[in-house]
């Protein structure tokens, strides 16, 4: 059994990404599975000025809680094609902390959107920006239309093309990290 942290990148209290997180949880069984709301880690916005005054307190407990955890699952919500500023701010307090905050560390990569790209954009930068912090990215899906394709009354995905693809994806995962 591997301990997994799941979170998304989002700070909204609706986050799509986060029901995405949580229903991924779900289905991934005989782990010690623990989802987190980074909303709950508050952080200054990044600047050298601030780092001056030191590190915050919940940067270096997020980073332990990572450091404790044998893979994780993250998705990544969309701004402009990018990260949203609140995730990068979190990124980068931890990269600052220690630049391979994400080393050892497998991990599920997904994003949606309402939208039918399903913040392709912003997985495609992520795949290309974590592994820089030490992560590696063993799978990755893009989950489009969310409105459109998952109950968020029953927590089921109802598009079963996407289903049967995002579990061949957590399959694959939770495989690698045996």
């Amino acid at each position: 059994m591997k301990k997994i942290l799941a979170f998304a990148g989002s700070n909204s209290s609706t986050s799509i990404n986060h029901k995405l997180v949580t229903y991924i949880a779900s289905e991934l069984k005989d782990h010690d599975i623990t989802v987190l709301r980074l909303t709950n880690y508050q952080m200054p916005m990044y600047s050298e000025d601030e780092e001056k005054n030191g590190f915050p307190a919940m940067a270096m407990g997020l980073k332990q809680e990572i450091s404790e955890a044998d893979a994780l699952v993250i998705s990544v919500n969309e701004h402009n094609g990018s990260w949203s500023a609140f995730f990068k701010n979190i990124v980068d307090w931890l990269s600052r902390l220690d630049r391979n905050f994400l080393a050892g560390k497998k991990i599920l990569l997904t994003s949606t959107s309402p939208g039918k790209r399903g913040g392709l954009s912003s997985l495609d930068y992520s795949k290309n920006v974590l592994p820089r912090f030490g992560a590696e990215i063993v799978e990755s899906f893009s989950f489009p239309s969310f409105y459109e394709n998952f109950s968020e009354e029953t927590n089921t995905v109802t598009n079963e093309t996407l289903l049967l693809g995002l579990k061949q994806v957590i399959s694959t995962f939770a495989h690698e990290i045996q």
